[in-house]
């Protein structure tokens, strides 16, 4: 089964699991409707996203194609599945962290899956954080409610389906500070936050299904053309005579100043503590820009709406992806696609 693999290298993982280890045992569990926890696709978000809950106090139940991480939570004790159907058959909620809409309606629907065993199943709560299209979401959150509970508790009669994808990246994913735009029910919504809460610090309820899934394409969206606007404009400065550094001070003491700008410079030398201070290594990978940018536009095709800027941003991220840079930050296009220069 296709399920997310841990990025991240084996010494530097397996002294942030220690890190955690050492903060869960000083941890006391909350009370929870959704005391054990199934948690499913333990990447770079995935792997942080369990730790916290761990260290909330949750029982935790894992499982990821990547034994080596499995081993991690296996040798403190937590129990790891072997199949997402196993991790159902001891949790209450199910979160699921993986790349892209076919690996989670594989970890749901496919062989071994979270609804393999049937129309019923045992958890009360489904929640996929994957950065996915909506339509997927809605489908899913459709053969979800189709189910029946192994045994109905206070007032859950059925089981539910949220989508709740993360903002943040892996730096917000470690803090326990990730944003979440969550779709689906909102009476399952206000129940599931101390569940959010342990993972993040905000959570913003969209809407019906589906509306979790489609802010977040959305809020990407955004980003991206931010991100190449304030590229472009930075590259033409210098072509221009002025500093990366002088005409970000501008940008972020005038109408220009925004997250690309004032948070994320993508100019190397700029800004300490960015991916672009650190040769575009880390953050949020192109070719996941990319991908989500794909999903915007099949998105906005579905619904009739004509999307420019959504189409040129994808064609300049996938030229960016073949060239070679797609494991690098988004921020690389400052350097990549308009040759920009580091601030010396």
């Amino acid at each position: 089964m296709a399920i997310c693999r841990a990025r991240v290298r084996a010494g530097a993982l397996l002294s942030l699991f220690r890190h955690y280890s050492e903060r869960a045992c000083s941890s006391s569990p909350i009370s929870s409707n959704f005391q054990n926890v199934g948690f499913i696709g333990l990447g770079n978000m995935g792997f942080r996203m369990a730790n916290n809950l761990i260290r909330a106090g949750f029982n935790l139940a894992v499982h990821d194609i990547n034994h080596g991480v499995m081993k991690m939570f296996s040798d403190m004790g937590i129990p790891a599945k072997d199949s997402p159907l196993d991790v159902a058959e001891s949790s209450d909620v199910v979160i699921t962290m993986l790349p892209s809409s076919s690996h989670v309606l594989d970890v749901y629907t496919g062989p071994n899956g979270l609804l393999h065993g049937g129309s019923i199943v045992r958890p009360l709560l489904f929640i996929d954080s994957s950065t996915i299209d909506p339509q997927t979401s809605r489908k899913l959150s459709a053969a979800v409610s189709q189910c029946a509970l192994k045994q109905e508790k206070d007032d859950w009669k059925k089981p539910v389906m949220l989508d709740a994808p993360v903002s943040g990246g892996v730096i917000a994913a470690e803090a326990g500070t990730l944003t979440f735009m969550v779709g689906g029910s909102q009476e399952a919504y206000l129940s599931a936050k101390p569940l959010f809460h342990s993972m993040g610090k905000n959570t913003i309820y969209c809407g019906g299904a589906g509306t979790g899934s489609a802010a977040k394409i959305c809020n990407n969206l955004a980003m991206a053309v931010s991100m190449l606007g304030v590229s472009e404009a930075l590259a033409l400065g210098q072509s221009l005579g002025i500093d990366a550094s002088t005409l970000t001070q501008v940008f972020n003491s005038s109408s220009a100043r925004c997250w690309s700008s004032d948070s994320y410079n993508p100019v190397p030398g700029v800004m300490e503590g960015v991916p672009a201070s650190r040769n575009y290594a880390g953050g949020f990978a192109s070719k996941l820009m990319s991908k989500d940018l794909n999903l915007a536009a099949a998105s906005a095709k579905d619904v009739g709406i004509e999307c420019p800027l959504t189409s040129q941003a994808g064609e300049i991220y996938e030229s960016v992806c073949k060239d070679g840079h797609e494991s690098e930050d988004f921020s690389c296009v400052f350097r990549h696609h308009y040759s920009g220069q580091d601030e010396l």
